[in-house]
């Protein structure tokens, strides 16, 4: 048996999706762009998808544009949100935003783009002064992550889209990792956009939204097509956003329950953290989401204990990039001022137990005890 505990990397797809999905393929399937009965059928679908998504994060129904996932939602949001006027060509960010608000804030593919990064707390917690205060007459955007994917901290997000909508400064949002965590409410928190990210609360890989405040028209990232009221072109994956809508109706139900029982297991883990020498759990409360700890580990690279923990059928991640695809130390925790290259993410879901977390907690004492005997060994024997 597996205890996968790295659901802010991404979570199984919920059955109520997988139910929804089969039941659609296993009909007649068209073009939603059509006015045939396959056509019709296949909006109606669609449309109904989107209520349903638009239920969990609190939007309307037509502020809900598809895409591919957050990572196509952040790019569109930069991509309309600089090209939208000549005459604001500034982004402000933190420096813990995910990658993908960092590149494609860099990357807007107009000239002269400028990009104003400001810090945070040791608890990984964005300044809501300082990043207001680095807002200017020409800033285009404004990005802040509403829960870090590395360490969990829940950031201001409420003050800092207040002030950018008193100053007329169009402010994203990140919610990849609130989303079923949090209650999140678009209409009630004003942003102008925000990103979501369909697997990462159990709808299926390849599925998100971007939210678009009603009344705000942004130049479209992705041209050829009508589609998604003229926001972004192509034929909607139909199949796979009612598997979406499933998974968003059955969050909006289950989350608070979701949540409460993360946090206890969240808190098991911090205190067998607290009780560990060595070890370091980052983030401090109020400020941390239910599901993420990221735990700092004195003297020991990642690998060995990412390695040693799967031998053992415990899914866990890095929080250092250096785990994966690119041998760089995490950016977020540089910006925190610790160790960025010696952490371990532990992010629960929707599918953790108790179970999860024992055999998570035995299996880093043995993988740990393991491995700085080995060191020992090591260096007597070159001693």
């Amino acid at each position: 048996m597996r205890s996968y505990l790295d659901h802010a990397s991404t979570s199984p797809v919920r059955p109520q999706a997988i139910g929804a999905m089969m039941s659609y393929l296993s009909g007649p399937v068209g073009d939603p762009g059509r006015i045939h009965s396959e056509g019709m059928t296949a909006r109606a679908a669609l449309e109904d998808a989107r209520d349903r998504v638009a239920d969990l994060v609190g939007a309307r129904s037509r502020e809900i544009v598809f895409t591919s996932g957050a990572t196509e939602a952040i790019t569109a949001a930069c991509f309309g949100a600089s090209t939208k006027t000549a005459e604001r060509r500034h982004v402000v960010l933190s420096r813990v935003e995910h990658s993908a608000v960092r590149e494609a804030s860099e990357r807007c593919w107009v000239p002269g783009v400028e990009t104003a990064y400001v810090g945070v707390s040791d608890t990984g917690v964005i300044d809501a002064a300082e990043l207001i205060a680095a807002i200017r007459p020409d800033t285009a955007l404004v990005h802040i992550q509403w829960v870090n994917h590395e360490v969990g901290s829940v950031q201001p997000v409420a003050r800092v889209v207040e002030h950018c909508r008193e100053s007329g400064v169009l402010v994203h949002v990140d919610a990849a990792q609130a989303v079923g965590r949090l209650a999140v409410d678009f209409k009630s928190l004003g942003a102008d956009l925000m990103s979501v990210s369909g697997h990462k609360f159990g709808g299926p890989p390849g599925t998100g939204a971007l939210v678009v405040r009603r009344g705000l028209r942004l130049p479209p990232l992705i041209l050829g097509g009508d589609q998604e009221r003229a926001r972004r072109a192509g034929m909607e994956n139909v199949a796979s956003l009612v598997g979406l809508g499933a998974a968003a109706t059955v969050t909006a139900e289950s989350w608070r329950s979701e949540a409460e029982i993360s946090i206890r297991l969240r808190d098991r883990i911090r205190d067998w953290a607290a009780a560990a020498d060595g070890i370091v759990a980052y983030g401090r409360e109020p400020d941390l989401s239910p599901h993420i700890v990221c735990l700092g580990i004195e003297g020991m690279e990642p690998q060995p204990v990412l390695l040693g923990l799967d031998q053992r059928g415990i899914a866990v991640h890095s929080g250092s990039s250096c785990s994966s695809e690119a041998l760089e130390p995490s950016p977020v925790l540089e910006a925190m001022g610790v160790d960025a290259q010696r952490s371990l993410r532990i992010s629960l879901g929707w599918t953790s137990t108790d179970d999860d977390v024992d055999r998570l907690l035995d299996g880093l004492e043995a993988v740990l005890s393991e491995l700085h005997a080995l060191r020992s060994s090591m260096t007597s024997e070159s001693s």
